[in-house]
């Protein structure tokens, strides 16, 4: 006597109906838990972002009596003609670029000593990202009071009598030594966590060969840690591009526009001269500047990755 294999019985109707009603529950139930995280995202950043946008192919005017209409491409054509814009435009690149390489080169050095058995490493660590924890504003004002022309204390240390924030020379580069001691403490953090996850088997293999620290540094450390770097250095270029705050605590965009960043010049156009769509459509023709950019090192990362 044989045995006959016998297939399971598809589900019965009643069956499929009940599955149906538990996914459908199972949906409702991961919606209303959603609910209170999505609703603040898209009242206070999708909708204001999508306002933004439609307000960048107007006229309007921070103004009560003025009736807005909608311009096109023309805001977009005087932004591209405005010498004031590439002036802002040409200084944040420069800022952007610098305080993000400087700030990485500086926050390598420190991760590399801070991943090191050094005595009180806990502790070092924790006063590594203090500036983290400091308000922009609070960073603002304690580093005016370290370039005051009087009573700083650079000035006190070098022996010199500098108006750091009001030269058209020393400006620029005085908030860039401010930005890099701002944005160090997060890409430390990230660094850290990266040389802490490289195996220690890799450097154990090459010491066989008697490779020493530089070579070790370069052949294993570099290349294990490309992905953070490639991630936290596109961050911290996004963050920098778009520094409003701090800069604006230090020098308002002065001396004669020397510091003036892109969103310092569209908080001047709308808020100070009201040209609301004017400062809309700055904002969106940074932001796709910033994406382009991004895209580009992106692609050639992961290019050069293959």
């Amino acid at each position: 006597m044989t045995a006959t294999a016998t297939r399971p019985a598809p589900p019965t109707p009643p069956a499929r109906h009940a599955r149906r009603r538990r996914f459908s529950r199972q949906t409702r139930e991961m919606w209303v838990l959603m609910l209170p995280a999505l609703v603040p995202v898209l009242l206070f950043s999708v909708g204001p972002l999508l306002y933004g946008i439609a307000l960048a192919f107007t006229d309007a005017r921070n103004t009560r009596n003025h009736e807005t209409s909608f311009v096109g491409l023309e805001n977009l054509g005087d932004l591209l003609t405005a010498e004031d814009f590439w002036s802002s435009f040409r200084i944040g690149m420069i800022w952007a670029v610098s305080v993000t390489g400087l700030q990485f080169l500086a926050a390598l050095g420190l991760a590399l000593l801070l991943n090191q058995d050094l005595r009180f490493r806990g502790v070092a660590r924790v006063l590594a990202v203090v500036p983290w924890a400091m308000p922009p504003v609070v960073i603002g004002l304690m580093w005016k009071l370290v370039y005051h022309p009087d009573a700083g204390i650079l000035n006190s240390v070098l022996g010199t009598h500098v108006n750091w924030l009001a030269d058209f020379s020393l400006a620029l580069p005085a908030i860039i030594v401010v930005g890099v001691w701002t944005g160090m403490p997060q890409t430390t953090v990230v660094l850290l966590a990266g040389l802490q996850n490289v195996p220690r088997e890799l450097y154990e293999a090459v010491e066989v060969d008697g490779a020493g620290r530089w070579r070790k540094f370069w052949n294993i450390t570099l290349p294990q840690l490309k992905p953070v770097i490639v991630a936290i250095t596109s961050l911290d270029f996004v963050w920098n591009i778009n520094q409003f705050g701090l800069v604006y605590v230090l020098t308002q965009g002065g001396p004669g526009g020397q510091t003036r960043l892109p969103m310092l010049f569209a908080y001047e156009e709308a808020f100070r001269y009201r040209f609301a769509g004017y400062a809309s459509m700055l904002g969106l023709a940074m932001a796709v500047v910033v994406l382009a950019a991004l895209g580009l090192y992106l692609w050639r990362q992961m290019r050069e990755a293959k």
